[in-house]
């Protein structure tokens, strides 16, 4: 049997021993899963943005357990199997590519992505924005709704039309905040500003999520070593001023080069 066969079958088995002998896997239902998953994508994506090899992995497993553990309990629930999730994906894939498995041509990756969205406007989908998940995080929602949208012809043509739309908003925003605006509109204005910031990302193809993330672990990697070389000298960060928490912010920043 083909080693990879094997071991997902291996995998099916052991779902199959656990649910039925171990308390905790018994007690399992569809929601209890939910915030597992969303945890173990959380970890996975980590592990990526880490460029991590060997934890994406270990990450990619554990999905893998969560996607047959859903499916076990579809199972026992008479709704569908992990034969079924395959065979819908397979028919899914096929039927989306129609440039490999049909007689549509696509030459590149816009290409194939525009035919996408066609074809799923045409299998179930009727409103373009149908398929951006509620529950999505907001930066990540609206860099979907932003490619969505152009799918369909509703984007700019240049980056440099979408950049003067950043300096609008920021305009905008700064006005707002001078005259003293009420929070809800202060919000609007700024969400405004986050909304034309993220579609520029995305003209000049950088995703917003993993930048700003980036940003974040270079931000805690820096302000580690501002505390770890406090505490050296036995300096209490709240009796530092900034002057001097800046020397170590710059220190940190050039052990990145």
């Amino acid at each position: 049997m083909d080693k990879r066969l094997q071991a997902f079958q291996q995998l099916l088995d052991i779902m199959d021993e656990l649910r039925a002998k171990c308390p905790w896997d018994k007690k399992q239902t569809l929601e209890s899963l939910r915030h597992l998953t969303i945890e173990e994508t959380y970890e996975l994506a980590d592990a990526i943005l880490d460029d991590d090899l060997e934890e994406i992995k270990g990450e990619l497993g554990d999905l893998m357990l969560h996607i047959v553990f859903y499916a076990k309990i579809g199972s026992e629930r008479g709704a569908f199997d992990i034969a079924d999730v395959l065979e819908s994906i397979n028919a899914k894939l096929i039927k989306r590519h129609p440039h490999i498995y049909g007689d549509v041509k696509a030459e590149t990756a816009e290409q194939v992505k525009d035919n996408w969205e066609k074809i799923k406007l045409h299998t179930g989908k009727k409103r373009v924005l149908s398929g951006v998940p509620k529950s999505l995080p907001a930066m990540i929602k609206a860099y979907r709704i932003q490619d969505k949208v152009k799918g369909v012809g509703f984007d700019w043509e240049k980056p440099e039309q979408v950049w003067e739309k950043v300096l609008e908003e920021m305009e905008e925003l700064k006005n707002e905040a001078d005259t003293g605006a009420s929070q809800k509109k202060l919000e609007e204005e700024y969400g405004d500003l986050l909304f034309a910031l993220i579609n520029y990302a995305r003209f000049i193809k950088v995703n917003p999520e993993n930048a700003l993330e980036r940003t974040n672990k270079k931000f805690v990697k820096r302000f580690e070593h501002l505390e770890k070389q406090a505490k050296k000298l036995g300096k209490d960060l709240k009796l530092m001023n900034l002057e001097e928490m800046d020397v170590f912010w710059n220190e940190a920043k050039k052990m990145e080069h």
